[in-house]
């Protein structure tokens, strides 16, 4: 048994935020000891209620403030410490009791509270790819500063952490992230056209938030994590790739300077990377599902088609440019994937309004924090501007 380890929980409410709460139960029932201590959400209180009954927490931290206020009326004098709002949240990040944070907000909105963390020397299980993506260099620069620890959580990344597992790094010679293709790899671009919402959000692997799951459908969640894994390993573009891999049980390879290549598989279940974060380098016992070679039957590769997912071009020409480029990316993205959600663009609109802020904006070299803020901004804006345009 380990140490007893506190646990917050940026975005509890959320799928991996959920999941994580089932990774925390499991292990405990196999003679572990980690126990939780904040619970973040933005405004689902009801769920975040559900958590507390169950978790017991020191204390929640509800973004929402109108939302806070409503949960507040539930407690009926319960002693739990409940913080509302950016500034709340800062305070707990900073300086709340905690050994591990699984930062799972989604998109750019995990960024500060994941820093703040960082700046207090804790361990961050990552999940929030977006904080790599907009600020890779400052999260590394800080985490090395405070001598604080980043550990993926997302499958991919997890994959890659695994196979470093006794290797020399100066032996890798590159990284290949697996995609699942999403929901339209055998679609033609004429059809992608017309796909609705609906569509989009049907994913044959994997259930995840609406905007992750329509990152998957345009394949830009992978050209994200090709620019989580440059900052994470410190490795550039050129020696990281994609190749579809639509069973998703290998979750991603690294292939080493004689070249061989080993491979991380498993079930498409998030709860192993979580757990894998949780305990590393350490693996525990789990009751989570094992692959059945015999029913998988068989394992298939290929090309992305980086005609009809365009995204993936966008998201490396970001990465290659550097400076704040990969911001107006990450944040165009976002604004585009929102109005598709609700129903304001067409599904194929969205990789033409990312490389059309990429062409518009200016990226600006070695940004500071600010200047990071300030590219996410003008990428927002431009989006909104060309929706009103259209």
């Amino acid at each position: 048994m380990r140490k007893k380890t506190g646990i917050a929980i940026l975005g509890s409410t959320g799928s991996i935020g959920k999941s994580s709460l089932d990774v925390i139960t499991s292990m405990n029932e196999h003679g572990e000891d980690y126990y939780v201590t904040y619970l973040v959400t933005n405004k689902n209180v009801d769920l975040l209620y559900q958590q507390v009954k169950k978790f017991n927490p020191i204390g929640v931290v509800i973004v929402d403030e109108e939302r806070a206020s409503q949960f507040r009326s539930y407690l009926n004098g319960d002693k739990l410490k409940v913080y509302s709002g950016k500034q709340g949240l800062m305070e707990v990040m900073s300086g709340g009791e905690f050994d591990v944070l699984i930062s799972s907000l989604v998109g750019f909105a995990g960024l500060r509270p994941t820093l703040k963390a960082l700046e207090a020397g804790k361990t961050v299980a990552l999940a929030n790819k977006e904080t790599m993506v907009v600020a890779g260099e400052i999260v590394r620069e800080t985490a090395r500063k405070h001598n604080a620890r980043i550990l993926p959580v997302d499958s991919e990344h997890s994959a890659i952490l695994q196979c470093f597992a006794g290797e020399d790094r100066e032996s890798v010679a590159r990284l290949i992230l697996t995609a699942s293709g999403g929901p339209f790899l055998n679609r033609t671009k004429a059809e992608l056209e017309n796909v609705t919402v609906e569509e989009a959000l049907n994913h044959p692997n994997w259930k995840m938030g609406n905007k992750i799951t329509i990152d998957s459908a345009t394949l830009m969640n992978k050209g994200l994590e090709v620019i989580e894994a440059r900052y994470l390993f410190d490795l550039p573009a050129d020696r990281i790739d994609i190749v579809i891999h639509p069973q998703s049980i290998i979750h991603s390879m690294v292939e080493f300077v004689d070249g061989s290549i080993k491979a991380q598989l498993g079930v498409p279940d998030m709860k192993i990377p979580i757990q894998y974060a949780l305990t590393y380098p350490e693996r525990v016992m789990s009751k989570y599902q094992r692959i059945d070679f015999n029913k998988v039957g068989q394992l298939t590769f290929m090309k992305p088609d980086t005609e009809k997912f365009s995204l993936v071009r966008s998201a490396y020409d970001a990465l290659r440019q550097g400076g704040t480029a990969t911001a107006i990316l990450n944040a165009a993205n976002e604004a585009a994937v929102d109005l598709f959600l609700h129903r304001k663009i067409k599904f194929m609109q969205i990789p033409e309004f990312v490389q059309g802020a990429l062409d518009s904006i200016p990226s600006k070299s070695s940004p500071d924090i600010e200047d990071i803020f300030e590219a996410d901004r003008a990428a927002r804006r431009y989006v909104n501007a060309e929706t009103e345009r259209i």
